[in-house]
Parts: structure tokens; C-alpha cells; sequence
């Protein structure tokens, strides 16, 4: 499999079934923890490392790559991922709080491994002076990652309630065992490899565009996990009394359909007619989306009809978001040098790992101190941070 298409396609496939077993192992360890009797503030404390590791691998594995190749750092993903989830396939006794952090911390690695890898390959598949192209590619990639993300966390949901935790995650740890043989004697070995090779100190980057960018970012994934990933599932269980097959189902819908509409988004923003975005695209976007958990708020302090406010503004924003995310997925591959294109991509990629630790972390905090309202002012505030740094992006 030696042409762009086909290795983009063989890329796609192994960041695909690497996202199914992130979103069921997240899903897996938010509902069954909880059901333990965890606090929301102790199943936060469970990503910590998660986040944190994925900062550290973000800016180190971009100089990995540019020395070894992104096929390797993709297929290290992979074992990673794998090593993570024989971790877990203990006697659910001593899943101790620590052990557990010590696992995700492992997945958290593998994670931006093989996220920085995938996206890298894309800029160097696709020709320089096809941006119309590669902004197709990159939101294809991206849309149907999220959209499998929602079905393992429908997946994890499923196999928590029928085989239990442990059985659960063996199954998965299969799956990718047979996804990194695949990838061994399929993919190109030099994929990334350039005669450049940057120093360490090239990890942080010089590109006042990737900067401002990678701070935006920080602040648009912040703002989302804020209400997300911690305060709304356990809202849902707690306050609306929801089983966990429930929960499952409803956040991956969600991300299902926010990875479709991101895979959309290029005709959204206008492609048909030659239009990329730039950074008043993503300003203008950042500022819609930070109306909405404002209004969402408004709501459940008002108590009106809470679980439909809830349901119909967490699948405007989903839509909203994607586009939001879209913009930053393309743009990050547009500024990125081609030389050495997995140190910029990587740069950009630590930021976004520092914005879910925030956000992870002040989504338990803020829920147990004053509820799920106000987690939803906090991610606007950041929402309009977000719009504020994108208006000095560049421009056409």
C-alpha cells in the first residue's frame, strides 16, 4: 500500500480502532468507578495523569517522529494503548485509585501518539498547493474519529453491562493487538522520516501563528471538558436519575454526531466555493459557540424543563463545536512547516492536552462545589478567551 490514498486510508484505519477502545475505556472507567461510589472529584483525579501524559508526549513525541518516523510513534501508540488495557485486566480488588491513574497515564500517551502521527501523515500526503484538499482530508480524518470515539463510548457503556469490566477490556486489548500486526506489514516504514533532524530545544515552537493558535485551543477544549466530561454524566446519574446504559447511549450520540458534522464542516464553511478558513473564521465560530452554555445556564437556573434544555443544547453546541474544531484541526496542518511537521503539530497538540487537564480537573472541582451551572458559565468565559485570541490568527 504505497500511494497517498492508500496509506491516508491505512492511517484513518488504525487511528479508527485506536479511538473505539479510548472513548469505551474512558466510558468503562467514568460509570463503573462512579457505581463503586467514587466522588466526582476522585473520578476526575482518575485522568489527571491521563491529561498530564498526553501534555508531555505532545511535545516530545513531535521530535520523536521527526527522528524515527510517524510510523513508529504511531505503531509505539498502538502497543502502548495495548500495555494500558493489560493494566486494567487485574482482580477488580486491587484497581486502587493510584493503580488506576498509573494505567490511564500509560493511555494518555497513546493517545497523543497516535493522534500527533495520524494528523502529521496528513500534511505529508497531501500536495502543497491543495489546501482545499487537505482541509477535506484533515476534517475527514478528524469527523470520523470523533464519530467512532461516541461508539465506544456506546461500546463501553454496552460491554460494562454485558461481560462486566475486566472481560470488557480483554476484548478490546484483542482487537488491538491484531490492528498493530496490521499495521507492521502494511504501512510504509518511512512515513515522517526527513534528513532534518531538529534539535530538542525545537519542541517548543517559533511559529507565532502555531502559538497563538496552540493558546486558542487551550482555551476551546478547556471550555468544553469544563461541563462535559465529569459534570454532565454524573449530573445525569445523580440529578435525573439515569442508569449508566443511558448516560452511554446519550453521550455517544453526541460525539457520533459531532464527528459527522465535523467531517461536513469544510462544506459548511464553504469549500463548494473555494473558501478555507483563517483565523476570522475561527474567531467568528468560537464566539457563537460560547453563547450557547451561556444560555444552556440560563435555563437550569431558571429550572425550566432541565432534561430537554439539557438534551437540545448539549446537541447544538456538539454541532457548533465540531465546526470550531474543524477550523483549529485544519488551520494547526496549514501552519505546520513541512519540515519537521510533527514538531509543530505536536506543539499544538500539548496545548490541547493542558486545555482537557484544566478542564478535567475543574470539571469535578467545580460541579462538587456549585453544580453543573456553574461549570457551564466557566466553559463561556473560556469560550469568549478563545474568541479574543483567534482575532489575531492570521488572515487571508
Amino acid at each position: 500500500m504505497s500511494t497517498p490514498v492508500q496509506q491516508y486510508m491505512l492511517v484513518t484505519a488504525s487511528y479508527w480502532a485506536f479511538t473505539l477502545t479510548d472513548g469505551a475505556l474512558r466510558m468503562l472507567v467514568i460509570l463503573y468507578f462512579h457505581q463503586l461510589g467514587y466522588s466526582p472529584l476522585e473520578v476526575a483525579s482518575l485522568f489527571l495523569l491521563y491529561e498530564f501524559c498526553g501534555v508531555i508526549t505532545n511535545l516530545v513525541g513531535g521530535w520523536i517522529a521527526a527522528h524515527m518516523g510517524l510510523n513508529t510513534t504511531l505503531q509505539f501508540g498502538l502497543a502502548l494503548q495495548i500495555v494500558a488495557l493489560a493494566m486494567l485486566m487485574v482482580e477488580p480488588s486491587l484497581l486502587s485509585v493510584v493503580y488506576v491513574m498509573i494505567a490511564q497515564a500509560v493511555s494518555g500517551m497513546a493517545k497523543d501518539l497516535n493522534k500527533m502521527s495520524a494528523k502529521s501523515s496528513i500534511k505529508l500526503l497531501v500536495p502543497r498547493h491543495a489546501q482545499g484538499k487537505l482541509y477535506q482530508w484533515v476534517s475527514l480524518l478528524t469527523g470520523s474519529k470523533n464519530t467512532l470515539k461516541g461508539v465506544g463510548f456506546f461500546l463501553g457503556s454496552m460491554l460494562l453491562a454485558t461481560l462486566g469490566f475486566r472481560a470488557a477490556v480483554a476484548v478490546m486489548a484483542v482487537g488491538l493487538v491484531v490492528v498493530l500486526l496490521l499495521s507492521f506489514l502494511l504501512m510504509k516504514k518511512d512515513l515522517g522520516k526527513t534528513p532534518y533532524k531538529p534539535k530538542f530545544t525545537d519542541i517548543f515552537s517559533k511559529s507565532a501563528a502555531v502559538n497563538q493558535l496552540s493558546a486558542a485551543r487551550f482555551f476551546l477544549f478547556s471550555a468544553r471538558d469544563i461541563w462535559f466530561v465529569i459534570a454532565l454524566p454524573v449530573f445525569l446519574q445523580d440529578q435525573l436519575h439515569w442508569d449508566y446504559t443511558d448516560v452511554g447511549a446519550l453521550l455517544a450520540a453526541w460525539v457520533i454526531g459531532y464527528g459527522i458534522v465535523q467531517s461536513v464542516a469544510p462544506f459548511i464553511t464553504g469549500i463548494r466555493k473555494g473558501k478555507v478558513p483563517d483565523g476570522k473564521t475561527a474567531m467568528l465560530w468560537a464566539l457563537l459557540l460560547a453563547t450557547l452554555p451561556l444560555s444552556i445556564a440560563v435555563f437550569l437556573y431558571q429550572q425550566w424543563h432541565t432534561e430537554s434544555v439539557l438534551i437540545i443544547g448539549l446537541l447544538v453546541y456538539g454541532a457548533v463545536f465540531a465546526i470550531n474544531s474543524a477550523v483549529h484541526s485544519y488551520l494547526i496542518v496549514a501552519y505546520a512547516k513541512e519540515e519537521g511537521v510533527s514538531l509543530d503539530i505536536g506543539f499544538y497538540y500539548m496545548a490541547n492536552a493542558m486545555g482537557r487537564l484544566v478542564g478535567t480537573i475543574l470539571s469535578g472541582w467545580i460541579y462538587q462545589q456549585s453544580g453543573l451551572a456553574a461549570c457551564l458559565l466557566l466553559s463561556a468565559a473560556f469560550l469568549l478567551v478563545t474568541s479574543l485570541i483567534s482575532i489575531s490568527l492570521p488572515r487571508h
